[in-house]
């Protein structure tokens, strides 16, 4: 089993990153391995021009956004994580996610959570918006004992927030749970249920 941490900080070593390290030590006990991922803050906006379509990568190369949809596809959960910035994720995340989730083929079926970092406020809207690439995506979103958030404005002030670093400890628990559901589930034959082709509706008469 393996699961995908994906830093969406530009500071590499900062207090994002302190609370991955926190969920990959509690995979760790659990005999998860994980990997974490580094988002590039200088990541090219989407520009929806279509060339991705049915290819499952994006057009624009050298910014690590087609790494990170291989690397989505070969994991068996995923958590993005970001520090808040006005109230919302990096704008290096934002554009990679964009660019992620718009080229890929399929993530159905695979679980996934989000995590966010911030000094004060702000978390629930960040949280929000990466959930919303998840729940548009048919991946099942692994709660936690609170919303999975931590505060402080240095990594030495996130791991003092002890109730943040147990809620990250539970979410590991918890994705660990599901996944190895999910494994089972598949030994017996149960597979994640067949998908309609896709309706789009424009309301523009």
């Amino acid at each position: 089993m393996k699961v995908l941490l994906i830093n969406g900080s530009p500071h590499k070593a900062g207090c994002t990153y302190t609370a991955l390290c926190e969920l990959a030590a509690q995979f760790q006990k659990n005999g998860v391995e994980t990997e974490i991922f580094q988002v590039d803050p200088k990541a090219q906006s989407c520009i929806a021009c279509g060339a991705c379509k049915g290819k499952g990568r994006c057009a624009f190369e050298g910014d690590g956004v087609n790494e990170c949809i291989k690397k989505i596809e070969d994991s068996d959960g995923v958590i993005i994580g970001s520090p808040v910035y006005y109230a919302n994720i990096s704008g290096g995340l934002a554009s990679t996610l964009d660019r992620v989730f718009y080229a890929k083929k399929s993530f159905a079926g695979k679980p996934c959570a989000a995590v966010v970092s911030c000094r004060r406020g702000g978390a629930g809207s960040a949280f929000d918006r990466i959930n919303k690439y998840f729940s548009i995506s048919c991946m099942p979103i692994v709660s936690s004992s609170y919303w999975n958030s931590v505060h402080g404005n240095t990594p030495e002030e996130v791991v003092q927030d002890k109730e943040g670093m147990q809620v990250l400890r539970t979410l590991a628990n918890n994705m660990t749970w599901m996944i190895r559901c999910i494994e089972e589930g598949k030994k017996a034959g149960i597979e994640f249920p067949e998908m309609e082709a896709k309706i789009t509706t424009n309301f523009i008469r």
